[in-house]
């Protein structure tokens, strides 16, 4: 199978289901990722406003929003497979534009690097580690959460 165009990387090209993605509505697919990214992109602006600092301090905006949207990805991730797996514009939308505008791990390394100018190289180590491994404490922590608020929920709904 030959495909062109731009390719989801998320997308296993070996289930059927998930290359169906990449054929309906190319347009469209694109129009829902620019405009999540919009709403992302805005919202960690908001944050970097909210939340500046100083060079060589912890830079708090970056950590939260890269910590937060993990947190939200781990959450999308259930719920796209879980709860409304059919609707093909879904994950474009809030995964590939919202969360991946709203993330920004470039960011983050620009932070260490500004923070080792400032003289301050070991609390960029630490900010380095401390972002990876709360990014990927965040994920999971929100997909555990989701797994169990969906399993809840529908023992609820079959009582």
């Amino acid at each position: 199978m030959h495909i062109e165009g731009p390719v989801d990387p998320d997308v296993d090209l070996h289930d059927r289901e998930q290359r169906r993605e990449l054929s309906r509505h190319p347009a469209a697919v694109l129009g829902a990722i620019s405009a999540g990214g919009v709403v992302g992109a805005l919202s960690r602006y908001g944050l970097s406003e909210l939340l500046a600092h100083k060079p060589g301090e912890w830079p708090w905006a970056t950590w939260l929003t890269n910590v937060s949207g993990c947190l939200l990805i781990g959450v999308l991730m259930v719920l796209i497979s879980e709860v409304w797996p059919a609707h093909p514009l879904l994950r474009p939308f809030l995964g590939v534009g919202v969360l991946g505008g709203y993330t920004t791990f470039s960011t983050a390394l620009v932070d260490v690097q500004q923070l080792v100018r400032a003289g301050a190289p070991g609390l960029g180590l630490l900010y380095l580690g401390g972002t990876a491994l709360a990014a990927l404490a965040a994920v999971a922590v929100g997909w555990a959460f989701a797994r169990v608020v969906v399993r809840r929920a529908r023992q609820a709904v079959a009582r």
